[in-house]
């Protein structure tokens, strides 16, 4: 029984893709901004209070602005440059907002010109942070403005007595406060959240470019090697059946020199299958195959003696079995991964494949010791110590095989002890079925 698949999303580093939960906003930012914020009320209640002499609330006011400052103190204790989450950030930005309008409560309330600086954490949320923080946001802050419109405080003013606005403007004020907010919050967010889309999208094409230039320089040094090699392998091939033709029969040492031969040979075919040019493999009348005749062709080479491959395919009810192109993506990236699971098998290494009308999943377990648990996350990297760590095998395997097919449009996931399977290293490959079947 075939592992289902479609129950959780895949990623070829083998996984869910993670939810995002540091943030772009360093703490060191948030502290320096606040900073400016406290300098700016403390000049204007100063302004006010001393300046103008106009009579005010000053004990609260400054106890108010103590508190901030208390704040950001504790703020610069913490470590300053690092990112914080998003939740985080939404609650300096919600401490803001309460701050500030605690100040202009008792300051007048929606009389006092500055009642328009709560767009400013607004407009910060929305730009910096996902959608939910972003409007519970904005929900607080026209909470917080509804209740600057219920304030029974009057605006600092000359002994004379301040003036009082109708209650009819006030309302005004408080439904263009709250427009302004609803719409700079839904534009704001919208606009970052386009941005943050073509930024991602940005990070993932250099990520797959510099796979590619990676895989190309493996591609590159592996042509560098198969035209140095041909000359060593054809004296070795020379020097061979000379040895086989002068040798005796009956001599200890003719099935070493018949090894040889075999070996050279199976080079000189790598070797022309390097130098075969697509066009070649496209004329072949072997180029399309069964599901489990393509997954055999594969695994074929590399067979290793005492290990056995068992290929099982079930087919949804009503859906044809897939006939496949057989392409050098798949059959190389198979084949690495067929030959991987043969290396570290014990007795056996099965392949389970499931196709239905939409899609192909295959399951590739062995009997071994499984992946390094400390290395699951980072499989498919190059130059990776895997699977056993007394040897070196530096992941290049792997590597070569996840992009070669994730070109053909599969998604990999590497585990251990896979349910179904045989409790070893498993890999499972899931394509969109139009993507391989003919």
């Amino acid at each position: 029984m075939i592992a289902d698949f479609s129950s959780r999303p895949m990623t070829a580093r083998g996984g869910a893709e993670p939810m995002r939960h540091v943030g772009r906003v360093s703490l060191r930012t948030l502290v320096f901004v606040r900073w400016v914020v406290i300098i700016g009320q403390l000049v204007t209640v100063s302004v006010v209070a001393l300046g103008f002499q106009f009579p005010m609330q000053l004990s609260a006011v400054l106890t108010i602005i103590a508190l901030a400052v208390a704040v950001n103190l504790l703020g610069m204790v913490m470590r300053r440059g690092r990112a914080l989450s998003d939740r985080a950030v939404a609650v300096y930005l919600a401490f803001d907002i309460l701050q500030l309008s605690a100040l202009l409560f008792l300051t007048g309330g929606l009389t006092n010109p500055f009642a328009v600086l709560v767009l400013g954490p607004i407009a910060v949320a929305a730009a910096v942070l996902g959608r939910d923080y972003s409007f519970g946001l904005t929900f607080l802050a026209i909470i917080c403005l509804a209740a600057l419109f219920a304030s029974p405080f009057d605006l600092p003013w000359n002994g004379g007595g301040s003036p009082r606005l109708p209650d009819l403007y006030q309302l005004g004020l408080w439904i263009s406060l709250t427009l302004a907010c609803g719409f700079i919050s839904t534009y704001n967010w919208s606009v970052a959240g386009e941005a943050r889309r073509i930024s991602e999208a940005l990070a993932e094409t250099q990520l797959t470019l510099a796979r590619e230039q990676q895989l190309t320089a493996l591609g590159t040094l592996a042509a560098a090697a198969a035209h140095e090699l041909g000359t060593p392998l054809s004296t070795i091939t020379v020097v061979a059946k000379e040895l086989a033709r002068d040798m005796p029969a009956d001599s200890p040492f003719a099935e070493d020199v018949a090894l040889i031969q075999s070996q050279c040979e199976r080079c000189r075919s790598i070797l022309a299958e390097l130098a075969r040019k697509p066009e070649d493999a496209e004329e072949s009348p072997f180029n399309r195959l069964p599901l489990e005749q393509l997954v055999e062709a594969a695994a074929t080479p590399h067979r290793m003696p005492g290990i056995r491959l068992e290929i099982s395919t079930v087919a949804a009810p009503g859906t044809e079995p897939p006939i496949l192109r057989r392409t050098p993506e798949i059959m190389h990236g198979l084949g690495n991964i067929l030959q991987n699971a043969m290396q570290f098998a014990t007795t056996a290494v099965t392949v389970m494949a499931q196709t239905d009308a939409h899609r192909i999943a295959m399951t590739i377990s062995d009997d071994g010791p499984g992946f390094s648990p400390g290395l699951l996350g980072r499989l498919g990297e190059p130059y990776l110590s895997i699977r056993d760590q007394e040897h070196e095998h530096l992941g290049l395997g792997i590597f070569i095989a996840q992009t070669l097919l994730e070109r053909t449009g599969a998604e990999l996931t590497f585990v251990n002890g896979l349910e179904g399977t045989l409790q070893g290293a498993a890999v499972m490959i899931v394509w969109p079925r139009a993507a391989l079947a003919l």
